[in-house]
């Protein structure tokens, strides 16, 4: 709801005193929030504001505790432009005083965004009923003061949904998992005790992010052994971490093997733990930029 005539006090916001703001925010009716992303991998909570945009709440797979938050505008800044997020209280609760959770700076042609400390705030003053609000002056015309709220109404199931939806996050990104190198130990097929646990991973992961789009499986050997019969087993490796990408249910047109031989080596064959590098497998996976 656009709320044309908001006054500001001096002591909360010394640039707007006395000034009138447009106010976007939802009214009560109007108030909705909802998780559109639950799973392992991205979790994502979604708030509309009417004739303004969305506020954007999201985390990523990672072993870092991550939240990102992004302010969607329908119009994005025509300059770099300061603001400042305040925690206001609703109308509904009147002498609540409001207090500041942050500067920020619009960047021109961008959308809003929010450090990760100051997002965990917005999150925790919605939860105790408080509207985190962007104040900044118009753009177009710097005499225009405007306030952009997130309501707290109907916040607090929504919210509990997108807390266990954080708790259930990989330990782990696609960037952990982008690029996995798996070994062999001597003479045949079975992976090395930390492979099958890295490849586990990749699996994991696969099984949970639809937006893979290819899954590429390069084999290579050392160079004991003749030729033709590494080329064979190079194979054969590659083919078996496809079976067992396949078995767990990764669509086999995403996945592409090739087998090597003794090729490409990234070591010397002359000590074991050399040769034990050159048996390998490298799992490359691409998603869309």
């Amino acid at each position: 709801m656009w709320r044309p005539a908001l006054l500001i006090t001096s002591l909360l916001l010394p640039s707007f005193a006395s000034a009138e703001l447009r106010h976007y925010v939802a009214s009560l009716e109007d108030s909705q929030w909802r998780v559109s992303q639950n799973s392992p991998v991205a979790c994502r909570l979604e708030h509309d504001i009417p004739m303004y945009g969305k506020a954007i709440f999201s985390s990523q797979a990672s072993k870092d505790h991550n939240l990102n938050f992004i302010l969607d505008m329908w119009m994005k800044p025509d300059q770099v432009t300061n603001a400042r997020l305040m925690s206001r209280a609703p109308n509904w609760r009147p002498g609540v005083r409001s207090k500041p959770i942050t500067t920020l700076k619009y960047q021109k042609y961008f959308n809003g965004e929010v450090p990760k400390r100051a997002a965990w705030s917005m999150l925790a003053e919605l939860e105790r009923g408080m509207e985190p609000t962007f104040y900044y002056a118009d753009w177009y015309n710097q005499s225009n003061k405007i306030a952009v709220g997130l309501s707290t109404v109907n916040f607090g199931r929504t919210f509990r949904e997108f807390k266990s939806c954080l708790a259930n996050l990989l330990p782990y990104s696609f960037e952990d998992i982008a690029f996995t190198v798996l070994n062999y130990e001597f003479g045949g097929t079975e992976l090395t005790r930390f492979s099958k646990q890295q490849l586990a991973r990749v699996q994991e992961y696969l099984s949970y992010d639809n937006e893979v789009e290819l899954v590429l499986i390069d084999a290579y050997t050392d160079s004991y052994g003749g030729r033709s019969v590494n080329k064979r087993t190079s194979i054969k490796r590659a083919d078996s971490i496809k079976e067992f990408f396949l078995a767990k249910g990764i669509p086999q047109q995403r996945i592409h093997t090739m087998g090597h031989g003794e090729a490409r080596h990234v070591a010397s064959n002359t000590t074991v733990d050399e040769r034990s590098r050159n048996r390998r497998v490298v799992i490359r996976i691409s998603k869309p930029m």
